[in-house]
């Protein structure tokens, strides 16, 4: 078995993401250097013994056999409800009033566990029903089961995982070999419900998107870091000003520049060069995650693949956007790269998934 696992281990996933992880926590230390607030100062550390957590995260899911997961699929199906009850009743409150987490020792968010516990119980749900895709139960089976997670998660309020859940379901439905046409009537639907759902977004949420929309109408303070942001891209040129150097960045004109906005603090020391080279490791990790899912011998194991790499891309996708000033802001972090303890657990855990794909491929 010993064999088995580390020759169909992935090497170049892991060294790939190890060298994204070690370059998150130089550019969180750069964005930190100089902090007096102690959440600050303590973000480097915590970085560290989160990736070191995450490092054995990974290495247990990718020992254990993904369908054994796919076989308890109910009871972490009702964990992560379980816990996303709770952030309602014990959840501690952050930026805008919203409450996303729960401390047990540690603080922690159910929405990012979630993330891979939506994977692994609707890809165990999919492929069971994988020759019957194109049925209305099985298809309103899939909502119902998405929907109960999303409905908690959007109320704390979390538009942006809410949504992320949302590509998830959509990566999965495709997988599984929905027809295209019945995924465009699932976003005519959502379009539909569109004035709905604004009419119940958090009074910061809208305005991030009509910001975007219409950034002369605005109050300039929403606006002020996505101009930040727009000027330490522009004036990182080809090469960048150098590791700790970037003037934005030092002089603290861009704010949570170690979470939703490093990019910006990456494109501002390292220039265009800097910004490419980390899309390009990122999407590394999605090929050889898709990797996966063309070498895996069931369906189960490829709904994984397909939905641990449509969480890394949409994440990588929306996060650099809105440093670019091309999406709206969403709050949604740079995988692997950005200051955040349970977001790098739940994406080391996805990578985890997909290993135990890689590695698990020839049992029957």
């Amino acid at each position: 078995m010993q064999t088995n696992f580390w020759r169909n281990f992935d090497w170049i996933l892991f060294g790939t993401v190890g060298v994204l992880i070690v370059f998150g926590i130089l550019m969180i230390r750069s964005a930190t250097l100089g902090a007096i607030d102690p959440d600050l100062i303590n973000r480097v550390p915590d970085q560290i013994r989160y990736a070191l957590i995450g490092v054995g995260v990974m290495l247990a899911l990718a020992a254990i056999d993904y369908r054994m997961l796919g076989g308890i699929h109910l009871w972490l199906y009702l964990i992560m409800v379980i816990l996303l009850i709770l952030v309602l009743f014990l959840g501690v409150e952050g930026e805008a009033g919203a409450q996303r987490w729960i401390n047990v020792g540690i603080q922690i968010q159910p929405s990012e566990i979630g993330k891979i516990l939506i994977i692994i119980t609707l890809a165990t749900y999919l492929a069971k029903r994988y020759q019957q895709i194109d049925q209305l139960p099985v298809i309103g089976g899939s909502i119902i089961h998405l929907a109960i997670p999303v409905g908690l998660i959007f109320i704390q309020p979390n538009l942006g995982t809410t949504i992320v859940f949302g590509v998830i379901w959509a990566a999965l439905m495709w997988g599984a070999g929905l027809r295209i046409k019945h995924i465009f009537l699932g976003v005519a639907i959502i379009l539909v419900t569109m004035p709905l759902l604004w009419s119940q977004m958090e009074r910061y949420q809208r305005d991030r998107i009509t910001t975007f929309l219409f950034p002369n109408e605005q109050d300039r303070d929403t606006f002020y870091n996505i101009e930040q942001s727009q000027i330490s891209v522009g004036s990182g040129g080809w090469f960048g000003k150098g590791y700790a150097s970037g003037t934005q960045n030092t002089l603290r004109f861009l704010r949570v520049r170690h979470t939703d906005f490093i990019f910006s603090v990456i494109a501002e020391e390292f220039g265009f060069i800097g910004g490419v080279a980390v899309m390009g490791l990122l999407g590394v990790v999605i090929v050889r995650i898709l990797r996966g899912a063309r070498l895996a011998t069931d369906p189960l194991g490829a709904l994984i693949c397909y939905g641990v790499a449509a969480m890394i891309f949409f994440q990588t996708f929306v996060s650099i956007g809105m440093n670019l000033r091309l999406l709206p802001v969403t709050g949604l972090v740079l995988p692997f790269v950005s200051s955040g303890g349970t977001s790098l657990l739940s994406m080391m855990a996805g990578i985890g998934l997909a290993q135990s794909v890689l590695v698990h491929r020839r049992k029957f």
